[in-house]
C-alpha cells in the first residue's frame, strides 16, 4: 500500500530514547524510510545547514536550546536550507500559552503527547497534503496561522494593530 511518504526526508528531533523510537516507528510503519534522528537542538542545527528535509517533528522541551528556538532558527537562520519545511511540534507540553508560544514561532502543526499513529498520521496528512501560504512580516515568519476565512473580511489583517508589522 503507497501512502504517498515514501519520498519523504524527516528530521526527529526528541530527547527521550523512548518517545524518538515510537515516532519512528510509525514513520517507519507509514512508508518513511530516511529519517535523521537527534536528542540534541545544536546537533539538530547542524543537519538543518547541512540537508534539505521536507518534515521536521520537534519536541518542545529539550536541554538547551528548546524546540521553539530551534523552529526560529529553521524558519529565520541564513543557514536553514529550507525555512518552508513543515515543522510538527510534539510535546507533553499542551498548555495553551505552548501552543500559542509554537505557533507564534512558525511551528505549521501541534501534537500533543503520548502522540498516537492516528494522531501523527493526520498531522502529516494535513503538512504535506493541505499546506498553508507562508506568511513573512517584521515580527513573524511561518505558515499562515489564519486557519479559516472570516465571511465579510475583505482587508488584509485581522486587527487595525496589526499595521505595525508590515515590512516597509
Amino acid at each position: 500500500m503507497s501512502t504517498g511518504f515514501q519520498s519523504l526526508n524527516v528530521l526527529l528531533v526528541e530527547d527521550n530514547k523512548s518517545m524518538r523510537a515510537i515516532m519512528s516507528t510509525i514513520l517507519n510503519g507509514i512508508g518513511i524510510r530516511e529519517i535523521r534522528e537527534t536528542s540534541d537542538a545544536q546537533v539538530a542545527r547542524k543537519l538543518i545547514e547541512e540537508n534539505v528535509f521536507d518534515l521536521a517533528l520537534i519536541d518542545f522541551h529539550m536541554e538547551g536550546v528548546n524546540g521553539v528556538e530551534l523552529t526560529r532558527y529553521m524558519r529565520r537562520s541564513p543557514k536553514s536550507l529550507n525555512p518552508y519545511v513543515p515543522i510538527i511540534m510534539v510535546t507533553g507540553h499542551s498548555e495553551r500559552s505552548r501552543v500559542m508560544e509554537a505557533r507564534d514561532a512558525g511551528i505549521t502543526e501541534f501534537a500533543a503527547k503520548p502522540v498516537t499513529a492516528k494522531t501523527l498520521l493526520a498531522r502529516l496528512e494535513a503538512v504535506i497534503f493541505h499546506p498553508r501560504p507562508f506568511v513573512q512580516c517584521k515580527a513573524y515568519f511561518g505558515p499562515d496561522r489564519r486557519r479559516r476565512n472570516a465571511p465579510g473580511f475583505s482587508g488584509p489583517f485581522r486587527r487595525s494593530s496589526d499595521k505595525a508589522f508590515l515590512i516597509n
